[in-house]
């Protein structure tokens, strides 16, 4: 908005550096469909999502490649983010990382090293970073424009509005969580519905392009951190969120 309008420097920068992971992965995603095109067996060498997409000649090139682009790049600040997020109140909370080692351990144990199970037997690890999600949100907001008008609580908002759902404020509202100073992700496990309680990924068919993605990765992360490392703190100092177009740790 204001930043466009005003063409200032950190709008120029952050358009110049776009403009360069476009041209990056333009080039990449042109020579890997040439490739397809001129060999035949390619099931084997090219396994991945965006020569399956390729293949499929169901969506155009530009559409693939913004959808790619977008995922893997978008995906790099916002999942490090969360998850140094998660390192600081793990260190924070020595017991609960030891609470997290033990469920890794059980659940390797288990699963004999197999990670796809793993993944399914870690029900606080996950839950750890939803909690991280709530408290440290990457995103300030979601937004979404009405389709047709609603009334909520008595009042009138017609199709075409601009709604805002805050979601650091409601992260920490003791409206919607209980005691939401505390670091929690045990609250997760509850039996009861909280879906429409986490929504750091947004929602619905609009939600965030990369989740699943993204949820593995950081989920992967976490084990082999847990498995091999201790988080601690050195110093006593409380780290706060700054607003650099996303939420980042202000030390």
């Amino acid at each position: 908005g204001l930043l466009r309008q005003t063409r200032s420097r950190v709008w120029r920068d952050h358009v110049e550096a776009w403009d360069g992971i476009f041209n990056q992965a333009d080039r990449c995603i042109q020579n890997i469909y040439r490739q397809l095109r001129q060999e035949t067996d390619t099931s084997e060498k090219y396994p991945g999502v965006l020569a399956s997409l390729l293949l499929l000649d169901k969506l155009s090139i530009e559409d693939i490649k913004a959808s790619i682009t977008e995922l893997m790049a978008g995906g790099v600040d916002t999942t490090s983010i969360t998850l140094l997020w998660t390192l600081y109140e793990l260190a924070r909370h020595p017991n609960l990382q030891e609470e997290l080692r033990a469920e890794v351990a059980a659940a390797r144990a288990a699963s004999q090293g197999d990670m796809l199970e793993m993944l399914k037997k870690i029900p606080l690890v996950k839950g750890a970073l939803k909690e991280t999600l709530r408290l440290h949100p990457v995103a300030v907001s979601l937004q979404r424009y009405i389709a047709e008008d609603i009334i909520i609580q008595n009042y009138h908002i017609p199709a075409g509005t601009l709604v805002q759902l805050g979601l650091y404020a409601m992260g920490r509202d003791p409206k919607v969580f209980l005691r939401p100073e505390q670091y929690q992700p045990s609250r997760w496990l509850r039996t009861e519905t909280q879906y429409f309680r986490s929504l750091g990924f947004g929602f619905g068919p609009r939600q965030c392009l990369g989740r699943r993605i993204a949820e593995a990765e950081m989920q992967i992360f976490l084990i082999h951190m847990l498995e091999n490392f201790r988080v601690e703190k050195q110093r006593n100092v409380e780290v706060q969120s700054t607003f650099e177009l996303i939420l980042l740790p202000n030390k």
